[in-house]
C-alpha cells in the first residue's frame, strides 16, 4: 500500500464537493458521524450511506440506502466499513458514481482489490487514513471544540465560499 503524498491529498481536498460516506452513524461519539460533521463543516457536501438509517437525516442530507441513491455528481467515496466490504463498495461506487474520482478507506480499513478496481478506472486511492486528521494536518484548521481561528475556516480551493464552523 504506498503512502500518499502531500500534494496528492491537497489536491484531493482542494477538488472534492461531494463525499459519499458509507457507514455513517447518528452517535456523535462514533468516528463516522464526528468525520462527516467536520467535513460538513468545512464546506463539503456528505452523503450519508446506511440502508438502517434510510429516510432519516444527517449532516443535513437524507440517508440513503444505498450508493446506487447517491446524486452523480458524487465524486468522493468515504469507506467506514470493514476491509472485507470494501471491493464491493467500491464497485458499486464505480458503477454508479460516474463523477468518482477518489476512493478513501479509513483508518484500518485496506483493500488491494478495491484498490485495484478503483485505480484501473483512473481514482485516486486512500487507505488507512482519516480525511479529519489529514484535513487538519495539511489546512491547520480549528477543531470542533472551536478551539482557534474561525476565519480560517475556508476551503482549501480558493473558490471564496466559506462556512463558519457552528459554535456551541
Amino acid at each position: 500500500m504506498p503512502e500518499p503524498d502531500d500534494e496528492l491529498l491537497r489536491r484531493i481536498f482542494r477538488r472534492t464537493r461531494s463525499i459519499a460516506l458509507v457507514g455513517a452513524s447518528p452517535d456523535p461519539s462514533r468516528p463516522s458521524h464526528y468525520v462527516g460533521q467536520y467535513l460538513r463543516q468545512r464546506g463539503y457536501r456528505v452523503i450519508p450511506v446506511n440502508p438502517g438509517l434510510a429516510g432519516s437525516t444527517m449532516f443535513g442530507e437524507t440517508v440513503r440506502a444505498a450508493i446506487a441513491e447517491c446524486p452523480p455528481e458524487t465524486d468522493m467515496l468515504d469507506i467506514f466499513r470493514r476491509s472485507e466490504h470494501a471491493p464491493q463498495i467500491i464497485a458499486e461506487a464505480l458503477d454508479r458514481l460516474p463523477r468518482l474520482r477518489t476512493v478513501w478507506m479509513q483508518i484500518g480499513v485496506t483493500s488491494p482489490q478495491g484498490r485495484a478496481l478503483a485505480e484501473a478506472r483512473g481514482c485516486d486511492v486512500i487507505e488507512n487514513r482519516c480525511p479529519k486528521i489529514e484535513y487538519h494536518r495539511l489546512f491547520g484548521v480549528t477543531d470542533l471544540a472551536g478551539i482557534g481561528d474561525a476565519s480560517s475556516l475556508q476551503r482549501p480551493n480558493g473558490d471564496g465560499r466559506r462556512r463558519q464552523e457552528h459554535k456551541s
